[in-house]
């Protein structure tokens, strides 16, 4: 029997709790807090974006958010990570993902957030559909899984 997961830790559909995620890791251990935050920006390649919609595979994409934080907590001396994405259509300026790490000092704070969204933006099965003011649209494209390059 497959065990059920809450994926709403990892995929929420409205605006990202980050009140929530920094009590969740307040850590008096902890001197170093890194919060990366990534909103919806006006432009992309040289068009205007209006909006943006993310499609996920909430099982999978939860899954993969789940395995990256435990992932930089054995990579990096950090005592917490906390990765949130949004699903949905996002307006401009709405945060669409949220990292958060916690660790003793920020050195190690600030890499393992690095790391952490990078590792989001290659691994986590998100699908990304960016609207323009033309009325057109198109689904940007991700990385290959295989050969590791992907586009920003």
């Amino acid at each position: 029997m497959t065990e059920q997961v809450d994926t709403t830790r990892w995929i929420q559909q409205g605006p990202l709790p980050l009140e929530a995620l920094l009590a969740e890791t307040d850590d008096p251990e902890c001197g170093g807090l890194v919060v990366f935050g990534g909103t919806i920006r006006k432009e992309n390649h040289g068009k205007r974006v209006t909006r943006i919609r993310y499609d996920v595979h909430p099982p999978l994409a939860a899954r993969t958010l789940a395995d990256l934080e435990a992932e930089v907590l054995e990579r990096f001396p950090v005592r917490h990570c906390r990765l949130q994405h949004r699903v949905g259509t996002l307006e401009l300026g709405e945060c669409s993902v949220w990292v958060v790490v916690r660790a003793k000092h920020r050195a190690e704070a600030f890499e393992a957030s690095r790391y952490a969204i990078d590792q989001l933006k290659r691994r986590a099965p998100i699908w990304k559909e960016e609207f323009y003011e033309d009325g057109t649209s198109e689904f940007l494209k991700g990385c290959s899984l295989v050969d590791g390059h992907h586009e920003h």
